[in-house]
Protein backbone atom coordinates (compact mmCIF):
# COMPACT_ATOMS: atom_id res chain seq x y z
CA UNK A 1 0.00 0.00 0.00
CA UNK A 2 1.56 3.23 -0.57
CA UNK A 3 -0.63 6.95 0.31
CA UNK A 4 0.17 9.95 -1.55
CA UNK A 5 -0.86 13.20 -0.87
CA UNK A 6 -2.96 14.36 -3.99
CA UNK A 7 -2.46 18.07 -5.38
CA UNK A 8 -5.81 19.65 -5.87
CA UNK A 9 -6.78 19.79 -9.56
CA UNK A 10 -5.37 16.73 -10.32
CA UNK A 11 -7.60 14.11 -11.98
CA UNK A 12 -7.17 10.84 -10.79
CA UNK A 13 -7.71 9.04 -14.18
CA UNK A 14 -8.26 10.59 -17.76
CA UNK A 15 -11.63 12.24 -18.29
CA UNK A 16 -13.43 14.43 -20.65
CA UNK A 17 -12.32 17.59 -19.06
CA UNK A 18 -8.58 17.54 -20.42
CA UNK A 19 -5.76 18.83 -18.15
CA UNK A 20 -3.17 16.60 -15.94
CA UNK A 21 -3.97 13.54 -14.08
CA UNK A 22 -2.10 11.29 -11.80
CA UNK A 23 -2.52 7.74 -13.97
CA UNK A 24 0.06 8.31 -16.25
CA UNK A 25 2.70 9.28 -13.47
CA UNK A 26 2.24 6.00 -11.15
CA UNK A 27 5.00 4.78 -13.25
CA UNK A 28 7.35 6.51 -10.97
CA UNK A 29 5.62 4.99 -7.83
CA UNK A 30 6.51 1.21 -8.56
CA UNK A 31 9.45 1.34 -6.13
CA UNK A 32 11.37 -2.03 -7.68
CA UNK A 33 7.93 -4.12 -8.49
CA UNK A 34 7.21 -4.80 -11.69
CA UNK A 35 4.12 -2.89 -12.42
CA UNK A 36 2.59 0.41 -11.24
CA UNK A 37 0.25 1.29 -8.29
CA UNK A 38 -3.40 1.31 -9.19
CA UNK A 39 -6.15 3.57 -7.20
CA UNK A 40 -7.58 1.79 -4.61
CA UNK A 41 -10.28 4.53 -4.00
CA UNK A 42 -11.00 8.19 -5.53
CA UNK A 43 -10.71 11.47 -4.86
CA UNK A 44 -12.55 14.54 -7.33
CA UNK A 45 -10.31 16.42 -9.45
CA UNK A 46 -10.68 19.42 -6.90
CA UNK A 47 -10.39 17.25 -4.03
CA UNK A 48 -6.49 17.56 -2.21
CA UNK A 49 -4.89 15.20 0.16
CA UNK A 50 -4.67 11.17 1.00
CA UNK A 51 -5.23 9.13 -1.71
CA UNK A 52 -4.74 5.26 -1.14
CA UNK A 53 -3.05 2.78 -4.08
CA UNK A 54 -2.87 -1.05 -4.20
CA UNK A 55 0.68 -1.69 -5.33
CA UNK A 56 -0.30 -5.28 -6.74
CA UNK A 57 -3.47 -7.26 -7.52
CA UNK A 58 -3.99 -8.96 -3.87
CA UNK A 59 -3.15 -5.60 -2.12
CA UNK A 60 -5.87 -3.85 -4.20
CA UNK A 61 -8.59 -6.50 -3.92
CA UNK A 62 -7.61 -6.70 0.22
CA UNK A 63 -8.06 -3.00 0.14
CA UNK A 64 -11.30 -3.23 -1.92
CA UNK A 65 -12.41 -5.20 0.79
CA UNK A 66 -11.85 -3.07 3.32
CA UNK A 67 -13.42 0.04 1.95
CA UNK A 68 -16.47 -1.97 0.92
CA UNK A 69 -16.79 -3.21 4.44
CA UNK A 70 -16.43 0.28 6.00
CA UNK A 71 -13.31 -0.52 7.99
CA UNK A 72 -11.05 2.28 6.52
CA UNK A 73 -11.54 5.45 8.50
CA UNK A 74 -11.67 9.04 6.19
CA UNK A 75 -11.55 11.77 7.65
CA UNK A 76 -12.07 15.53 5.38
CA UNK A 77 -11.86 18.77 6.36
CA UNK A 78 -13.52 21.40 4.84
CA UNK A 79 -14.31 25.21 4.95
CA UNK A 80 -18.35 26.11 4.45
CA UNK A 81 -20.72 29.01 4.02
CA UNK A 82 -22.43 28.84 7.28
CA UNK A 83 -23.00 25.25 9.09
CA UNK A 84 -25.68 22.45 9.65
CA UNK A 85 -28.42 23.74 11.33
CA UNK A 86 -26.77 26.95 12.29
CA UNK A 87 -24.42 25.15 14.94
CA UNK A 88 -22.39 26.29 17.50
CA UNK A 89 -18.71 25.33 17.41
CA UNK A 90 -18.36 21.74 18.74
CA UNK A 91 -21.96 20.32 17.66
CA UNK A 92 -21.67 17.28 15.59
CA UNK A 93 -24.07 15.35 13.52
CA UNK A 94 -25.09 12.69 10.78
CA UNK A 95 -26.49 13.67 7.26
CA UNK A 96 -28.33 10.43 5.96
CA UNK A 97 -30.08 11.34 2.46
CA UNK A 98 -30.16 8.66 -0.48
CA UNK A 99 -27.94 10.47 -4.05
CA UNK A 100 -28.61 9.54 -6.74
CA UNK A 101 -27.11 10.88 -10.72
CA UNK A 102 -28.63 13.62 -12.73
CA UNK A 103 -25.72 13.69 -15.07
CA UNK A 104 -23.53 11.00 -16.43
CA UNK A 105 -21.03 13.31 -18.31
CA UNK A 106 -19.96 15.41 -15.10
CA UNK A 107 -20.70 13.13 -12.86
CA UNK A 108 -23.08 15.74 -11.26
CA UNK A 109 -25.14 14.03 -8.48
CA UNK A 110 -28.49 15.63 -6.78
CA UNK A 111 -30.63 14.29 -3.35
CA UNK A 112 -32.84 11.49 -4.30
CA UNK A 113 -36.95 11.91 -3.15
CA UNK A 114 -37.84 8.62 -0.53
CA UNK A 115 -39.48 7.17 -3.05
CA UNK A 116 -37.23 7.50 -5.75
CA UNK A 117 -35.36 3.72 -6.75
CA UNK A 118 -32.33 5.14 -8.30
CA UNK A 119 -30.98 6.74 -4.60
CA UNK A 120 -28.49 5.51 -3.21
CA UNK A 121 -28.07 5.27 0.61
CA UNK A 122 -25.13 7.86 1.47
CA UNK A 123 -24.32 8.93 5.56
CA UNK A 124 -21.65 11.33 6.36
CA UNK A 125 -20.93 12.66 9.79
CA UNK A 126 -19.75 15.97 10.54
CA UNK A 127 -18.18 18.21 13.28
CA UNK A 128 -17.97 21.84 13.67
CA UNK A 129 -14.29 22.40 14.33
CA UNK A 130 -14.12 26.62 14.44
CA UNK A 131 -15.51 29.30 12.51
CA UNK A 132 -15.44 32.84 11.48
CA UNK A 133 -17.88 35.30 10.49
CA UNK A 134 -20.23 33.01 7.61
CA UNK A 135 -17.20 30.89 7.46
CA UNK A 136 -16.94 27.14 9.11
CA UNK A 137 -14.65 24.35 9.85
CA UNK A 138 -15.94 21.72 9.31
CA UNK A 139 -14.58 17.45 9.89
CA UNK A 140 -16.37 15.53 7.73
CA UNK A 141 -16.36 11.69 8.32
CA UNK A 142 -18.29 9.73 4.94
CA UNK A 143 -19.94 6.60 6.12
CA UNK A 144 -20.85 5.72 2.54
CA UNK A 145 -18.65 6.20 -0.87
CA UNK A 146 -20.86 8.27 -3.46
CA UNK A 147 -19.59 10.43 -6.04
CA UNK A 148 -19.83 14.06 -4.38
CA UNK A 149 -21.30 13.02 -1.54
CA UNK A 150 -19.94 15.23 0.85
CA UNK A 151 -20.26 18.61 -1.67
CA UNK A 152 -23.97 17.51 -2.57
CA UNK A 153 -24.74 16.68 1.53
CA UNK A 154 -23.53 19.96 2.68
CA UNK A 155 -25.13 21.76 -0.19
CA UNK A 156 -28.51 20.24 0.57
CA UNK A 157 -28.31 21.47 4.45
CA UNK A 158 -27.71 25.34 2.92
CA UNK A 159 -23.62 25.62 3.97
CA UNK A 160 -22.24 24.63 0.52
CA UNK A 161 -18.43 24.02 0.48
CA UNK A 162 -16.27 27.12 -0.73
CA UNK A 163 -14.96 27.11 -4.06
CA UNK A 164 -17.65 25.01 -5.28
CA UNK A 165 -18.74 25.88 -8.33
CA UNK A 166 -20.93 23.00 -9.07
CA UNK A 167 -23.18 22.45 -5.88
CA UNK A 168 -22.27 26.37 -3.99
CA UNK A 169 -22.41 28.45 -7.75
CA UNK A 170 -23.85 31.65 -7.07
CA UNK A 171 -22.74 31.77 -3.59
CA UNK A 172 -19.70 29.58 -2.35
CA UNK A 173 -18.05 29.69 -4.96
CA UNK A 174 -17.62 33.91 -5.23
CA UNK A 175 -15.44 33.00 -1.82
CA UNK A 176 -12.83 31.23 -2.83
CA UNK A 177 -10.69 30.41 -6.41
CA UNK A 178 -10.43 26.55 -5.46
CA UNK A 179 -12.53 23.92 -3.67
CA UNK A 180 -11.76 24.01 0.36
CA UNK A 181 -12.21 20.27 0.61
CA UNK A 182 -9.29 18.28 1.73
CA UNK A 183 -9.16 14.48 2.66
CA UNK A 184 -7.10 15.16 5.78
CA UNK A 185 -6.78 11.25 6.92
CA UNK A 186 -6.93 7.96 6.56
CA UNK A 187 -6.71 5.22 8.45
CA UNK A 188 -6.30 1.55 6.82
CA UNK A 189 -6.17 -1.65 9.09
CA UNK A 190 -3.97 -3.38 6.53
CA UNK A 191 -2.52 -6.19 9.26
CA UNK A 192 -5.14 -8.49 10.79
CA UNK A 193 -2.94 -8.42 13.86
CA UNK A 194 -1.06 -4.77 14.16
CA UNK A 195 -3.14 -1.65 14.88
CA UNK A 196 -4.30 0.41 11.73
CA UNK A 197 -1.78 2.21 9.54
CA UNK A 198 -2.86 6.37 9.91
CA UNK A 199 -1.64 8.82 7.76
CA UNK A 200 -2.34 12.40 7.96
CA UNK A 201 -1.83 15.13 4.95
CA UNK A 202 -1.39 19.03 5.54
CA UNK A 203 -3.91 21.12 4.30
CA UNK A 204 -3.09 22.57 0.79
CA UNK A 205 -1.95 26.28 0.44
CA UNK A 206 -5.91 27.88 -0.67
CA UNK A 207 -7.57 26.44 2.60
CA UNK A 208 -4.43 27.48 5.36
CA UNK A 209 -5.47 31.07 5.33
CA UNK A 210 -8.92 30.60 5.83
CA UNK A 211 -8.62 27.83 8.53
CA UNK A 212 -6.33 29.75 10.43
CA UNK A 213 -8.98 32.38 10.60
CA UNK A 214 -11.05 29.33 11.53
CA UNK A 215 -8.63 28.60 14.61
CA UNK A 216 -6.92 26.15 13.14
CA UNK A 217 -2.91 25.64 14.29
Amino acid sequence: MLVIDKPAGLAVHEGGQGGPSLRPMLDELRFGLPRPPELAHRLDRDTSGCLVLGRHRKALADLGALFAEGKIKKTYWALAVGTPNNAEIGEEGLIDKPLKKIDSRRGKMAIAKDNDKAGQPSQTRWKVLGRQDRIAWLELSPLTGRTHQLRVHLASLGCPILGDRIYGAGTADLLAPQLCLHARAVSVPIYKNKPAVSVEAQPPEHMREGLAGCGAK
